[in-house]
């Protein structure tokens, strides 16, 4: 039996009679930048989060790039964020200005906690990035204690997380991008709530800095030729927006079909030598956006599943301290020995929610013969 590593054909065809029909709205209205239904879906994404203010924007890059900016860098300005991640983090760090500081990770739930940040904090720590990594949340009720003793800025890359949250001890039930002082969601065709192409959005709780994103997004000003900062062209698609909030309902039930799923995986693998299923951090409800194990001889895993027809995927094969790009920085192999374990074990299985209980057990129980040969 096959088993595709996604398949975003499914989710289509299950709603295409309502898409069609936004979508021919759209191109009948003939305005497809910003608009009504960028304003509808921004505050039907603040709603769903908790959040008094969200900003749609272009990707879910400048969901991270644009609050940045805000911050108004110095040179010499540092951000710390973990280095197993996808590159758009450290990118929009970069380019908005400061210094990427990495830092490592837990090594079960695989995102930053308090203590890691702290091992790397330094004076010219400005703001910290915790990635809510695969779909849940990382420890925000110690972050946010540290960085306010510290007083820096929370940024939480949620782009692979809408819809996780996190019990916490003083606010009961958080939402990711609710629980920093801004969050960057991504609304990539892959995510948990993606659109027909690029797409994202910054939330926050500071009706100023909300405000703000609105301004850089559009060049820096709300009024047309008038242009109070410098800013960019990263202005939320109308079409995107309109596809968004008719998929924005199905979310939640989106996110139990993943966990579903999930379940399913570890019942099949569990207590398998060699194979570590997910780890779920304390207080959290994932969403799955990946299934990742971690498991000796990833790539003759990976190969014995794709000749059996089944997808799998590797997110992510190397550090960003270690990229090429970053070697100016100093970092080195032997730096930061959880990322770098990772990065040669880790492997994701299909877990999109379309997916069949007999397609999850053909998948897991591949995984499975391979270890128990």
């Amino acid at each position: 039996m096959s088993v595709p590593f996604l398949d975003l054909k499914l989710q289509y065809q299950a709603l295409k009679t309502e898409i069609d029909e936004v979508v021919g709205r759209i191109v009948a209205s003939q305005h497809f930048v910003l608009g009504p239904e960028v304003q509808a879906l921004e505050e039907e994404i603040a709603d769903y989060l908790g959040v008094p203010h969200g900003v749609g924007v272009a990707s879910g890059t400048d969901a991270l790039l644009l609050p940045l900016r805000a911050l108004d860098p110095e040179p010499g300005d540092e951000v710390i964020l973990p280095a197993f991640t996808f590159f758009a983090t450290a990118g929009a760090v970069w380019n908005s200005g400061f210094t990427p500081v990495f830092c490592d990770v837990d090594p079960e739930t695989f995102n930053v906690t308090a203590e890691l940040l702290e091992a790397v904090w330094t004076p010219r720590t400005r703001a910290v990035v915790p990635v809510h990594l695969y779909g849940q949340m990382a420890p925000m009720e110690e972050i946010r204690a540290l960085a306010r003793k510290r007083g820096a800025f929370v940024l939480e890359d949620a782009a692979q997380a809408i819809g996780a949250r996190q019990r916490s001890p003083s606010q009961g039930w958080v939402m990711a991008g609710a629980a920093g002082d801004a969050g960057a969601f991504s609304f990539f065709p892959t995510k948990n709530l993606g659109g027909f192409g690029d797409g994202g959005a910054v939330t926050s709780s500071d009706e100023a800095f909300a405000e703000k994103i609105s301004k850089l997004r559009v060049h820096g000003g709300m009024q047309m030729y008038h242009h109070e900062m410098v800013g960019t062209n990263s202005r939320l698609d109308a079409l995107q927006a309109a596809v968004l909030r008719v998929k924005l309902p199905h979310l939640d039930g989106w996110a139990e079909m993943r966990r579903r799923n999930a379940a399913l995986y570890d019942e099949i693998l569990a207590d398998v030598d060699g194979i570590k299923t997910p780890v779920v951090g304390s207080g959290n409800y994932h969403v799955y956006n990946q299934y990742t194990l971690r498991v000796r001889q990833r790539d003759e895993l990976r190969e014995n599943l794709g000749a059996k027809g089944i997808g799998s995927g590797l997110y992510y094969p190397l550090g960003l301290h270690l990229q090429e790009c970053f070697a100016g920085l100093g970092g080195r192999p032997g730096d930061l020995p959880i990322t770098e374990g990772l990065t040669d074990e880790v492997v994701s299985l299909p877990i999109f929610p379309e997916l069949t209980e007999d397609q999850i057990t053909e998948a897991g129980e591949a995984v499975r013969d391979f270890f128990t040969g």
